[in-house]
């Protein structure tokens, strides 16, 4: 399987930023885009890595693994 390294990237800034607007901030691109990367790597990896509410975006235990 490859995994697109732009795809983790967004994974790893929407992570340590805490959101998807602060994270794509952080990365220079928009959160539509950052959203879909995210996607894509948790489709490509099948296992979901961020908890998404309303008020907060948190790594779940696959996430956090990844991210350590």
């Amino acid at each position: 399987m490859k995994v697109d390294l732009s795809d983790l990237n967004a994974f790893v800034a929407v992570a340590r930023a805490g959101g998807f607007r602060d994270g794509a901030r952080a990365s220079g691109t928009s959160a539509s885009g950052i959203s879909e990367a995210v996607r894509r790597l948790e489709a490509q990896l099948a296992v979901r890595l961020l908890h998404r509410t309303t008020r907060s975006v948190v790594p779940t235990e696959a996430g956090q693994r990844l991210l350590d």
